[in-house]
This record gives structure tokens, sequence and C-alpha cells, in this order.
């Protein structure tokens, strides 16, 4: 955007004062949290339908060259998919809460992902920590009624407190079992 146009768009704003509610329950009860639950169903080849409330399956596969039929995207690009679904809330969020309104908001995200043990079956003897993403990039195209400055800060904010990037970048503890 060139700096002498004025902005006559902003994108859909959030309910601010349901932001603030929603602050105010975490700052009562800071050790709270929710579940979000999954049904995943496999249809057969690697083709995957996971269901999520009562929202159209999430429709995943792999490419040719890794056996998949390539009907939708993969495991991984789900994933970055779901980072930048967080980030994007969460800028919007802090742009919410600082009362910056956005006429802009676009990310390209990017990640190096290691799979040379073909998911355990013959592929390299790997660890853990040596498969799956290694390296992740993402870039960021935010507009607003703020300077350069302040939106950056919004962008890092929004990284620190963000749900799916702290779930990538710290271990959680899973299992994993048969059902009963």
């Amino acid at each position: 955007m060139n700096k002498t146009e004025t902005v006559t768009s902003y994108l859909r704003p959030i309910d601010r004062d349901g932001l603030l509610e929603f602050g105010n329950k975490g700052c009562s009860n800071p050790d709270g949290y929710g579940t979000n639950k999954v049904h995943t169903v496999c249809e057969g080849q690697y083709r995957t339908l996971s269901y999520v409330g009562d929202h159209a399956p999430v429709v995943v596969d792999e490419p040719l060259h890794l056996f998949g039929q390539n009907t939708a995207p993969a495991p991984g690009e789900i994933v970055l998919s779901a980072l930048g679904g967080c980030l994007a809330v969460g800028i919007t969020a802090v742009a919410t809460y600082r009362n910056v309104k956005l006429s802009k908001l676009e990310l390209w995200i990017e990640g190096d992902i290691s799979n040379t043990a073909a998911w355990g079956a013959g592929g390299a003897d790997r660890k853990p920590e040596q498969m799956g993403f290694q390296k992740i990039r993402v870039k960021i195209a935010v507009e607003g009624d703020a300077s350069r400055k302040e939106l950056d800060e919004i962008v890092q904010h929004a990284n620190y407190f963000s749900p799916v990037a702290n779930s990538m970048r710290n271990p959680i503890p899973m299992t994993i079992g048969l059902v009963d």
C-alpha cells in the first residue's frame, strides 16, 4: 500500500468486549484449559477424514510420490495450516486488544520435514528428534492503522503466546494405545 493511500476497508473485527472477558477468565484461572477432540477415519491408502464437531471433515492424503492419491493436503501441510491459522487468530486478537484495525493479514509458511525413516516402515534408523519438522519459516504481511513497528510487535507478541506455535516448540506428553 502506498503511504499516501487512505485505507477504507478493514478486516471483519472480532468482539473486543468478548475478548476482554475471555482474557479476564484466563487471569482468574491461569491453569485452566480446554480440550480439542478429533475423530479420524482412514478410507484406504493414506486418505483420512477427520471429524471435528459439526464441521465438514478435514481430508488428509499424501502426494503421489509418497504413495497417496494426492486428493488433499498432506498431514504436515495440515500442521502448517494449523500454525498459520493460530498465528492469524493471535495477531487478530492482539491487534483488537490494542485497538489496532487490520486491513490485511496474510501468512506464508514453509517447513522442512524429515521422513527418511519412511514412517518406521523400512527407512533409515532415526530418533524421534531427527524426524518431523526440522525448520519452519513464517513470513507475514500485515497492514492496519498502526506503524510497521507496532504491527511487528503485535506479530511477535502473538507468536510468543500462540498455542499451536508453542505446541510445536515444546515437547508434549503423548499417550497412544489401542481402544479398549
